[in-house]
């Protein structure tokens, strides 16, 4: 079999060949749900919180699904083996199918990890502030939805500026979190981030940064708001994605984020957060 493959509506099927129907309400309406994931060592880090999360998501949107967190679990493992992959970035995504009640759709993909720039988690990287704003009335926000176009519309307006993200905060000017990533500040020392009902994505990373926290004895707050001011105050200033891992921003527009360069506290994380991934991503008899 190709190690080109994608795991669609029961089966593991080469890419080229892989069909939604064009009456499919994901690709009509954006009734989809998602979430990426990494994989290290062939396993998938945090799986079980990954489907966890997806699930909650279909509960809450009211749709309609006929894949099982078992059926997933096996997929991701099947599809990481048919393509080979020891480290990858893989995404399930989740729809109705047709709204005429058709069956409904779930595939799964793997693809090798992108060779992410060395300067970014080294050096740090400039993010801008977003004209688009968080809005809690709008059930997509804080959830992983067909619905991303703002955020890729966000994403490339920092890209024209210069910036590899953009923050997002709320029309109460609370900060929310980033396009495609959670955002955390240090300030004296104590780690806070947005609380999810901001509303900001309940990240794998983002929970994962928490609990590194504690066992770093770093006072960590994931529950106050943060505006402007505390942005602007923020010793140190990190964004956390899956695939991404965790990257310390150095410059916000204009203003400079501490010494310019990765703080203690995060690199203190990072270093912790990547002994988290080896120390979790072991097969069995490893």
């Amino acid at each position: 079999m190709s190690n080109d493959n994608v795991y669609l509506n029961g089966e593991l099927v080469p890419a080229s060949q892989a069909t939604v129907s064009v009456s499919d309400a994901g690709l009509l309406h954006g009734a989809s749900v998602f979430t990426t994931m990494l994989a290290r060592n062939g396993v998938v880090f945090r799986l079980a919180g990954h489907l966890k999360r997806l699930f909650d998501t279909v509960e809450i949107l009211g749709l309609r699904t006929d894949a099982t967190i078992e059926e997933l679990t096996a997929a991701a493992d099947a599809l990481l083996q048919a393509n080979e992959l020891a480290s990858a970035r893989m995404r399930i995504t989740l729809t109705p199918g047709s709204l005429r009640g058709t069956r409904c759709t779930t595939l799964v993909t793997a693809d090798p990890l992108p060779d992410y720039p060395r300067c970014w988690y080294e050096d740090g990287i400039d993010v801008v502030v977003s004209s688009f704003k968080q809005s809690a009335n709008d059930v997509t926000y804080g959830r992983k939805t067909g619905c991303y176009l703002p955020r890729v519309l966000a994403r490339q307006e920092a890209a024209g500026k210069g910036a590899e993200e953009a923050l997002w905060f709320t029309a109460s000017n609370e900060l929310a979190e980033a396009c495609f990533n959670n955002v955390f500040l240090v300030l004296a020392g104590k780690v806070v981030t947005p609380p999810v009902d901001t509303p900001a994505l309940p990240g794998i990373v983002r929970q994962a940064v928490i609990e590194l926290c504690g066992g770093l004895d770093i006072d960590c707050d994931a529950e106050g708001k943060l505006t402007v001011r505390e942005m602007l105050d923020a010793d140190e200033v990190f964004l956390t994605g899956s695939c991404m891992g965790i990257r310390p921003v150095v410059r916000i527009e204009r203003h400079a984020v501490g010494q310019e360069k990765p703080g203690e506290v995060t690199k203190r994380i990072a270093l912790a957060y990547e002994d988290m991934l080896e120390k979790e991503c072991r097969r069995k008899g490893r």
